[in-house]
């Protein structure tokens, strides 16, 4: 597997299973770039889902996790911004169908509805898994 930088991001709710999924990209040994939140105190999501995604728009990342406590309202930040694809995934079917078929390079996930081993298994499928092209090329570049 390729060493690549991957920014993770999330909000209050999806803080400790952050932390989590930043310990395993280290382990599978990738760069992390941690955009927090740092704690369990309230924050909003879209601040890190925009921060997420302007740190790939920029270079600073290749790929990026970002968590809140169902994937859903940080994923819809995330996508707000050009060239950047997220799919909240709950299983490894749907981790590995989003890079193959999607070319997703942000996986989002909620804290509050997988447990940290699915969540693993999510990770580590989305980060080896490659796009599969072909008749999927032309699908995902009318996403823009």
């Amino acid at each position: 597997m390729t060493v690549i930088t991957v920014a993770i991001a999330s909000d209050h709710a999806g803080v400790a299973l952050k932390d989590v999924l930043a310990g395993e990209l280290r382990a599978l040994g990738h760069e992390v770039l941690d955009l927090g939140t740092k704690g369990t105190g309230s924050v909003d999501y879209p601040d890190f889902g925009h921060a997420l995604a302007e740190a790939m728009a920029a270079g600073r990342a290749e790929r990026g996790v970002a968590v809140c406590g169902t994937g859903i309202g940080i994923s819809i930040a995330v996508n707000r911004h050009a060239g950047v694809r997220a799919a909240v995934c709950h299983d490894a079917t749907s981790a590995r169908l989003a890079r193959e078929h999607n070319d997703a390079n942000v996986l989002a996930l909620g804290q509050r509805l997988i447990g940290e081993e699915v969540a693993k298994e999510c990770l580590r499928v989305f980060m080896a898994t490659d796009f599969a092209g072909g008749r999927h090329a032309g699908r995902v570049a009318k996403l823009g």
